[in-house]
């Protein structure tokens, strides 16, 4: 008997329900192991007091505070970008189709994303204010106040060192993280699954701000993976979703850092900072640039399979 090369398993020999349920043992998996690095690493450097601090999110000194970064990259940031590579690569062994990471897209698509970011601003604002007027229950209130001192107290930026890590971490890596295992991996498994294009979109962003567990914030950001979703499903690449995320991310610790070297007096945890005309304006500019980004898209797919544009 002669031995044969073990080829890898094509993605279509799973089931698109066993791979939901694979990526999800990986994501745990992975963060349970980052959590276990993570105390080990607070324990040895800050003591247990310190890391009793950081379990429980109370964030009272320096150190208690560069606990709380360490707990968030390795047990969270770091899981959530390994993940959907590992998954793509090792299990389904298909990363382009899961992480979407040509560059074969209109360039145009760029500057077209920035100023739906933008400009859909007032209306993530309505939309957030919906949700905070909503009748839930105390607990889920006191939760989100409580896991919000501990974001505020990673966001204090006294230099201009602090801006550029928080950029850094909070914009590029917690987007690469977010779109490669959400629009990337999430998303083509609902897209394979459900059949049908829309529904994975909206699963996915559903289960996007879930993972957040800010109850409060829960349907601006549905929003934002929406914009994510056909971002990604109209153009086939990750780029413009990761742009749009590291965009939305990066405006909020730039006007953070701003207001509090009073620089600006926007304060980015106002929520009335639009008239209801910004609303509805921001709705139709928004709709309008939607329509641009995915007439654009499906230009570059006719050109380039030589078809004319309906």
């Amino acid at each position: 008997m002669t031995d044969r090369p073990i080829n890898p398993i094509p993605h279509r020999a799973i089931h698109p329900g066993l791979q939901f349920l694979m990526l999800i043992g990986v994501v745990l998996g992975l963060i349970l192991a980052g959590t276990v690095i993570s105390i080990l690493i607070i324990s040895s450097s800050f003591g247990k007091d310190i890391l009793n601090d950081t379990m429980s999110l109370k964030v009272s000194s320096v150190q208690a505070q560069n606990a709380l970064w360490i707990l968030q990259i390795v047990s969270t940031t770091l899981p959530l970008l390994l993940s959907p590579v590992l998954f793509s690569y090792i299990i389904v062994r298909q990363p382009d189709d899961y992480l979407k990471t040509t560059f074969h897209f209109p360039w145009l698509l760029i500057p077209v994303v920035f100023l739906t970011m933008m400009l859909s601003e007032p209306l993530m604002e309505f939309i957030g204010n919906i949700n905070q007027h909503m009748n839930l229950p105390q607990w889920m209130r006191d939760e989100e106040n409580r896991h919000k001192q501990a974001s505020d107290s990673m966001m204090q930026m006294k230099t201009v060192g602090s801006l550029f890590f928080n950029l850094f971490i909070i914009g590029l890596v917690t987007a690469l993280a977010e779109e490669f295992l959400f629009r990337g991996c999430l998303q083509t498994i609902f897209v394979r699954w459900m059949k049908n294009k829309h529904v994975a979109i909206w699963l996915t962003a559903v289960l996007f701000s879930a993972f957040h567990m800010e109850f409060f914030g829960f349907l601006p950001r549905m929003m934002l993976g929406l914009l994510f979703g056909y971002f990604v499903a109209w153009s086939g690449s990750i780029w413009p979703a990761v742009w749009g995320h590291f965009v939305n991310n990066g405006t909020v610790v730039v006007i953070t850092y701003l207001y509090q070297h009073k620089l600006i007096n926007v304060n980015p945890d106002d929520q009335q900072v639009f008239s209801y005309g910004g609303y509805l304006i921001s709705f139709i500019i928004t709709l309008f640039l939607l329509f641009i980004y995915q007439y654009i898209s499906k230009r570059q797919i006719a050109d380039t399979n030589g078809e004319e544009l309906d």
